[in-house]
C-alpha cells in the first residue's frame, strides 16, 4: 500500500471536506440517471462533489484532472427478499398523515447493503477504510474525514425533496381559549346522534358554541354529508366544530370553520363538557379525518383506481418503454416527459448536444435532453424481482423547477402548465443549434374587425398549444344530465344517497365550432372611430406545426369563481383536418384600421412628477423621468385579482389593456400568464425597475473559484459571471447556452469581451415557424384522474408501432382500451402524403 499511500498523498490538496452549503451529488450522475444501486456504482469527485456513472467518470477525470473519487455502490439486503415470498420487503401500512416519519407514509421501503471507499484514478487504485488504517495520520486523518463528511452531507436530491412531512401537526385555534358557549341546557347522549336537519347517522359534528349537532361537508365524489355543519356556521358565526365518533380520552378532530383548518382545542375537554361529554368515557366510532385522508392517499397510487381498471395489462419493457419513478407528485413531469420524447426532434437533440468539444462537468439543461433522450428509449431498469423500476429523474426535475415557485416543489402541478415551462426553458437554452421547440412552434392570426367602421386589423401571435373550449350546452345528452340533475336535487332535500354522476358527452366538432367562432369584444377602442365601440375578433391559423398539442379546456371556474373541472367525454378523432382554418391575411378591398395609438392613460389635471431614475435621489429631482402616473380601472383590476391574479400582474393586464375592460383585461392575463417578469411589480415604459450592473464591477472570488473548478478558464467564468450580474446559476446556464463560442472567448485588458455585452448585438429575427400541410394524426395523450390539476394524478397513452401504451410512472403497460374520450392533452403529428 506504501504506493497507494504515496499517490494520496499526492493529491491530499485535491480532497476536500464538505462544508455546510456545499451541494453533494451521490444520489445520481449529474450526466445520466446512474445512481449508487446502479452497474458501477456512482463516482464522486472529492473535490467538486459532482457524481458520476461508471461510463463518465473516466472523461471527467480527463477534463479535470481530478484524481481522486469517492466510489459508493449498494445492492438490496438478502433478509429483505426473504421477507416477504414476492421478493418485497414487508410493507407496513401506514398510521400517520406524515413523509418520512414513523408511521407515515415511507419515501424509502428498500434496505441496503453499501459498500464504499476511494478509487485513485487513472489506474483505479481502491482505497478501503481499512487500508487508510495503515497509511500515515495525515493522510488517513484527511481522506477519513472526506469520506465521513460525504457519507454524512445530504445529497442535493435528498435535500431538493420534501424528506418530511407530517399531515396531522395542527395549530391551535385562535378561537379555542375565548370561546363562549351558549347555557341553552343542551345535552348530547354518548351515542344515537343524527343531523338535526337531515338525519344522517354519520359523518356528523356538534357545534362547541351551541351543541347543535349536523353533518359534514359533501365531497367531490358526492359521499360525505350535506354541508349542514358549514351551512350553520355561515347562518351563526360559531366558529369550532367537533367531530362526534371520534372522541376518546386522547383527543378528537376539531375544525374551525373560520380559519378553515383542522385545529387544536386545549379545552376540549371543558368545551365537551358544557354539553354533558364526558372524553374519558367516549370511544371512537368513526374514522378521523387523518384515516380518511390517508386511505385516499394509499387509493392514488393503485393500478386498478387510475385508468383501464379491471383489465389485466401486460407490462412492458425495452427501448421507448422505460418508466419513471413518482418522486412525489411529480406524474405531471414523468406524463410529459414520456410524449415529448417520441418527438423526433428531441430524440436529436442529443446529437446537436455531442457535437460540443467542452465536456459538460455540471447538469444543465441540454445534458438533461441529451440524457433523458439516452435512458429513456435505450435503457429499462429492473430489480431483483424483474420488476422494472423506472428511473427517478431527481436532478432533472431540481433542474427544471430551479427558480420557479411551484415547480420548484413537491406540489401537483398543471400538465399543460409544466409543458409550456419547459418549452419556455428549452427556449432559452437554445440561442444556437437546432431548438426542438420548433415543432411546437405556430403562428395565430388574430383578425379584428370594427363593427362601426368595417375596418380590420390583423396580428400575428406565437403560440405552442391549441386550447380548445368545451361548449357545455352542445352536449348530446342533454335529457340524461337533466334527469340526473333532477335526482341529485331530490336526493339533496331528502336526505337520500346521491345519484352516480353522468357524464356529458360533447362532440368533437362541436368544440371546434366554438374554437372557430367570431368573438364578440366590447369596449374595443376603434382607432377609426376614435372611441370605443364594439368589434368581433376571429382567430386562425398562420401556420401549422409538425406537432400539434391540444388542450381541452376542462377546468374552468364556477359562478362563486371556485375552480372546478368539467365530467365531459369528447369522441377526439384518430385524424385531424385543420386545413379550413387556416388564416388568409387582408382580404381584397378591405380597408385596414389606421395605426394611432388609444389615448394614454393619465392623470388628468395633476402637476406632473418625476420618476426617480437610475441617476435620480431624493434631494435632486432634475434627472428624474418626467412620466405621469398612470389611471388604472380600479374595479376592473378588483375583480382579476378576485379570481386569484397577482395584484401586479392585474394592474399590467389594465394598463396594456387601455383600460378597456375585464375582458380584454381577462385575456392578456391568459396570454401573459407565462411571462417570468408575470408577478413582478409593474414597471412603465420608459422606467428602469434597477440600476444595471457596470462593466467595470468586479465578480465573486468564490463564484470564479466555482466555475473554474468545471473545468472552464479564468477569463470565461469572469465574462458569464458580469454577463449574469454576478449571479452563479445564471453565469453557470449562461456559459453553457454560448459554448460554441467558448473557443473565441478573448477577454479584453479592461476584463471584459468586445462581445459581451448582449444589448450590443442585432435584433434577433422573428420568430422561425414551419409550415406544411395541416392534417394530422393521433400519437398520444395525456389524461388527469382528479377534482383539479392542482391535486389527483396523470397518466399518458402512447402509439408505438401501432400499438397504444399506458405509462403510469414507473408502471409501462400494453394499453387494452386507452381512453381517448377523456384526456386532457392531446399530441398530434403531421401526415405527409
Amino acid at each position: 500500500m506504501a504506493e497507494v499511500s504515496e499517490v494520496l498523498m499526492s493529491v491530499l490538496s485535491t480532497i476536500r471536506v464538505p462544508r455546510p452549503g456545499d451541494r453533494v451529488h451521490k444520489d445520481e450522475c449529474a450526466l445520466s440517471f446512474s445512481s449508487p444501486e446502479s452497474e458501477g456504482g456512482l463516482y464522486v469527485c472529492m473535490n467538486s462533489f459532482l457524481g458520476f456513472g461508471s461510463q463518465y467518470v473516466d472523461r471527467h477525470h480527463t477534463r479535470s484532472g481530478q484524481r481522486a473519487y469517492l466510489h459508493m455502490s449498494r445492492t438490496r439486503k438478502k433478509e429483505d427478499e426473504e421477507n416477504s415470498g414476492s421478493g418485497d420487503p414487508p410493507k407496513k401500512k401506514p398510521t400517520r398523515l406524515a413523509i418520512g416519519i414513523e408511521g407515515g407514509f415511507n419515501v424509502e421501503q428498500e434496505q441496503y447493503e453499501e459498500e464504499v471507499k476511494v478509487v485513485l484514478f487513472p489506474d483505479r487504485q481502491e482505497v478501503t477504510s481499512d487500508d487508510l488504517a495503515t497509511m500515515p495520520d495525515l493522510v488517513r486523518e484527511r481522506v477519513s474525514l472526506a469520506m465521513a463528511g460525504l457519507m454524512s452531507a445530504d445529497s442535493v436530491s435528498h435535500a431538493l425533496q420534501v424528506q418530511q412531512w407530517d399531515g396531522e401537526v395542527r395549530a391551535e385555534s385562535r378561537h379555542a381559549v375565548e370561546l363562549k358557549q351558549l347555557d341553552n341546557g343542551t345535552k348530547i347522549p354518548p351515542s344515537g346522534w343524527r343531523c338535526e336537519v337531515c338525519d344522517l347517522q354519520e359523518n356528523l359534528w356538534m357545534n362547541l358554541s351551541d351543541g347543535r349537532v349536523f353533518c359534514g361537508r359533501r365531497y367531490f365524489d358526492g359521499s360525505g354529508g350535506n354541508n349542514h355543519a358549514l351551512l350553520h356556521f355561515q347562518q351563526t358565526g360559531h366558529p369550532l366544530a367537533v367531530k362526534l365518533g371520534t372522541i376518546t380520552p386522547d383527543g378528537a378532530d376539531v375544525y374551525s370553520y373560520d380559519e378553515d383548518d383542522m385545529v387544536l382545542d386545549p379545552k376540549l375537554p371543558e368545551h365537551l363538557s358544557h354539553f354533558g361529554i364526558d372524553m374519558m368515557t367516549m370511544e371512537k366510532t368513526e374514522r378521523t379525518m387523518t384515516e380518511l385522508e390517508i386511505a385516499v392517499n394509499q387509493r392514488v397510487g393503485e393500478w386498478e383506481v387510475i385508468q383501464e381498471s379491471g383489465a389485466t395489462l401486460r407490462p412492458l419493457s425495452g427501448p421507448g418503454l422505460t418508466g419513471m419513478k413518482n418522486l412525489g407528485n411529480s406524474c405531471y413531469l414523468n406524463s410529459v416527459m414520456q410524449v415529448l420524447f417520441t418527438v423526433p426532434d428531441f430524440q436529436s437533440k442529443s446529437h446537436w448536444r455531442l457535437k460540443h468539444k467542452v465536456f459538460p462537468v455540471v447538469f444543465t439543461l441540454s445534458d438533461c435532453v441529451f440524457t433523458f433522450h439516452v435512458y429513456c428509449l435505450n435503457n429499462t431498469f429492473f430489480n431483483f424481482q424483474g420488476d422494472q423500476v423506472g428511473i427517478a429523474a431527481r436532478m432533472f426535475k431540481a433542474l427544471i423547477g430551479r427558480g420557479h415557485p411551484e415547480f420548484s416543489t413537491n406540489r401537483q402541478q398543471d400538465a399543460q402548465e409544466f409543458l409550456l415551462h419547459f418549452i419556455n426553458m428549452v427556449e432559452r437554452n437554445c440561442r444556437s443549434g437546432v431548438n426542438p421547440s420548433e415543432a411546437f412552434r405556430f403562428l395565430v392570426e388574430e383578425r379584428i374587425v370594427c363593427q362601426q367602421s368595417q375596418k380590420a386589423k390583423y396580428t400575428q401571435r406565437v403560440d405552442y398549444i391549441l386550447q380548445l373550449p368545451v361548449p357545455m350546452d352542445q352536449a348530446t345528452n342533454t335529457e340524461e344530465l337533466q334527469e340526473a340533475e333532477r335526482r341529485r336535487e331530490e336526493a339533496d332535500s331528502s336526505g337520500a344517497p346521491p345519484p352516480a354522476p353522468v357524464r356529458a358527452c360533447i362532440p368533437f366538432t362541436a368544440c371546434m365550432a366554438a374554437l372557430s367562432e367570431p368573438e364578440t369584444l366590447t369596449d374595443f377602442w376603434s382607432s377609426a372611430a376614435q372611441a370605443k365601440t364594439t368589434a368581433t375578433k376571429t382567430t386562425r391559423f398562420a401556420s401549422f406545426p409538425d406537432h400539434m398539442v391540444i388542450q381541452v379546456k376542462k377546468f374552468t371556474f364556477g359562478q362563486d369563481w371556485v375552480p372546478k373541472k368539467l365530467d365531459v367525454s369528447i369522441d377526439v378523432p384518430d385524424t385531424l383536418d385543420l386545413t379550413a382554418l387556416r388564416g388568409t391575411g387582408q382580404q381584397p378591398g378591405e380597408e385596414l384600421l389606421p395605426e394611432v395609438a388609444p389615448p394614454p392613460l393619465m392623470t388628468p389635471d395633476v402637476e406632473v412628477k418625476g420618476i426617480l431614475g437610475s441617476h435620480g435621489n431624493e434631494e435632486d429631482d432634475s434627472l428624474y423621468s418626467p412620466l405621469l402616473s398612470p389611471v388604472l380601472d380600479d374595479s376592473t383590476v378588483s375583480q382579476l385579482c378576485e379570481m386569484g391574479f397577482p395584484l401586479e400582474a392585474c394592474r399590467k393586464a389594465v394598463y396594456y389593456t387601455g383600460n378597456t375592460g375585464i375582458d380584454a383585461a381577462m385575456n392578456w392575463v391568459m396570454g401573459h400568464m407565462d411571462d417570468p417578469d408575470f408577478s413582478a411589480p409593474m414597471v412603465l415604459p420608459g422606467t428602469s425597475s434597477a440600476p444595471g450592473t457596470t462593466p467595470t464591477e468586479s465578480v465573486s472570488e468564490e463564484h470564479l473559484a466555482t466555475i473554474v473548478s468545471m473545468g472552464f478558464s479564468r477569463d470565461q467564468a469572469t465574462r458569464a459571471l458580469r454577463a449574469t450580474s454576478n449571479v452563479l446559476e445564471r453565469a453557470v446556464d449562461w456559459i453553457f447556452s454560448h459554448l460554441d463560442d467558448l473557443e473565441s472567448m478573448e477577454v479584453s485588458e479592461g476584463g471584459r469581451s468586445a462581445a459581451e455585452s448582449e444589448g450590443s448585438r442585432e435584433p434577433p429575427p422573428g420568430p422561425k415557424v414551419r409550415d406544411g400541410p395541416g392534417k394530422y394524426e393521433l400519437f398520444a395523450f395525456i389524461s388527469h384522474m382528479g377534482t383539479s390539476t392542482m391535486c389527483g394524478h396523470y397518466v399518458c397513452h402512447i402509439k408505438k408501432d401501432q400499438q397504444w401504451v399506458i405509462f403510469n410512472d414507473q408502471k409501462v403497460c400494453a394499453s387494452e382500451k386507452p381512453p381517448k374520450d377523456l384526456g386532457y392533452l392531446y399530441f398530434y403529428r403531421r401526415v405527409t402524403e
